[in-house]
């Protein structure tokens, strides 16, 4: 048997975790298999794409600035890839390229870990309209939070959003993010405010009231400064790291038919790799 090969591909990609996270797998389950990053540029990633099958690839992971363009170029889609736009998974099934997109599962599965029952404490403020506030809306809808209140700079951008993903989702400007707060049990940043030493507070989580969840999906550093607050206010806060971590599980499992486990382990290896840098 050929090894079995899968990639992350994006650009700029020498960042990317991924590579340790299915490497730790392969090893632990004694796959004969590899994960590489790839860094292709945009105006090369339709021919990349062709080329998958002939390479020997069974999938692989998409990252920015990647996700788009691979949702216009698949063959077929899953229903979470359609709900959100974007593509994150590849692999082949029955010789045709699919793209499924697995951040909603990842936001979901993390905070299931750190926060059980977190989806009956709704409403939700979700902070951001980007590709990654459409993943977690995604997921929002799936676990039935009926009252999910998009906040944007940009109100057009979230007006757009809440048409896209319709019933109980509502967008609102930057300025009501104070009142939207106080009857709200879910406070979720999705924008990059608070990343690397950016001490930028994504919004105060000082309204919320006491038995709020607050979530961050970045997870460089750590602790950003909207759950360092939130956390000083004796909050339940959720670390972005479960996202990344469980949004790879489906993609392992196709390419190299096994499900794996998102363990204490695989986390502390991640994080001392996040410490390192």
């Amino acid at each position: 048997m050929a090894e079995k090969k899968a990639f992350v591909t994006g650009h700029p990609i020498a960042h990317s975790r991924s590579p340790k996270i299915h490497g730790h797998w392969l090893a632990k389950y004694g796959i004969d298999g590899s994960y590489e990053a790839i860094d292709v540029a945009p105006e090369n990633f339709a021919a990349f794409l062709k080329s998958l099958g002939a390479n020997g690839y069974r999938g692989g992971n998409v990252t920015i600035p990647h996700k788009e363009a691979a949702f216009a170029l698949v063959e077929r889609r899953d229903t979470a890839a359609e709900a959100i736009g974007a593509v994150n998974t590849l692999w082949f099934e029955d010789g045709v390229l699919w793209g499924g997109n697995t951040d909603g599962l990842g936001f979901a599965g993390n905070l299931d870990d750190y926060a059980p029952g977190w989806a009956a404490n709704g409403p939700a403020v979700v902070l951001g309209a980007g590709g990654a506030s459409r993943a977690v809306i995604h997921a929002l809808k799936q676990r039935r939070v009926n009252d999910i209140r998009i906040v944007n700079r940009t109100l057009q951008r979230a007006q757009e959003l809440a048409d896209r993903f319709g019933a109980g989702v509502s967008a609102h400007g930057a300025g009501a993010v104070g009142e939207l707060l106080s009857d709200a049990g879910l406070l979720i940043n999705t924008t990059a405010l608070g990343m690397h030493g950016d001490e930028t507070l994504a919004a105060d989580p000082a309204g919320l009231p006491g038995h709020a969840i607050v979530t961050d999906i970045v997870y460089v550093p750590l602790e950003t400064p909207l759950l360092a607050a939130a956390r000083a206010r004796g909050l339940k806060t959720v670390d972005g790291l479960g996202m990344l971590l469980h949004q790879a599980v489906p993609g392992f499992e196709r390419w190299f038919g096994k499900r794996p486990e998102v363990t204490p382990e695989l986390r502390r290896m991640i994080v001392a790799d996040i410490e390192a840098h």
